[in-house]
């Protein structure tokens, strides 16, 4: 139970930060950051922890190097997103 409060709560300050990053947080609440950061986390886990040879917080590892995959993370799902919505990444 303390680890879904945990990934909550990270999520949610890895997706605002990733807002923030790609001038998305106006358009987003609270819980929009949560998702943003959970399905971050999980696509950076699943895509860059491999090739960079990082654990990610999926793997229950909490670090620097997994708090930064699942940032860069973030930030692709709101790159792909403002690309479908826009027609831009940015």
């Amino acid at each position: 139970m303390i680890n879904l409060i945990v990934w909550l709560i990270v999520g949610g300050i890895i997706g605002w930060v990733a807002s923030m990053i790609m001038r998305t947080d106006g358009q987003q609440g609270m819980f929009l950051n949560v998702v943003v950061g959970i399905v971050g986390a999980a696509l950076g886990g699943w895509l860059i922890s491999p090739l960079l040879g990082l654990p990610s917080i999926n793997d229950g590892a909490f670090s620097i190097g997994a708090l930064l995959v699942s940032l860069i993370g973030a930030v692709i799902l709101l790159a792909i997103v403002n690309l479908f919505r826009r027609g831009s990444a940015r």
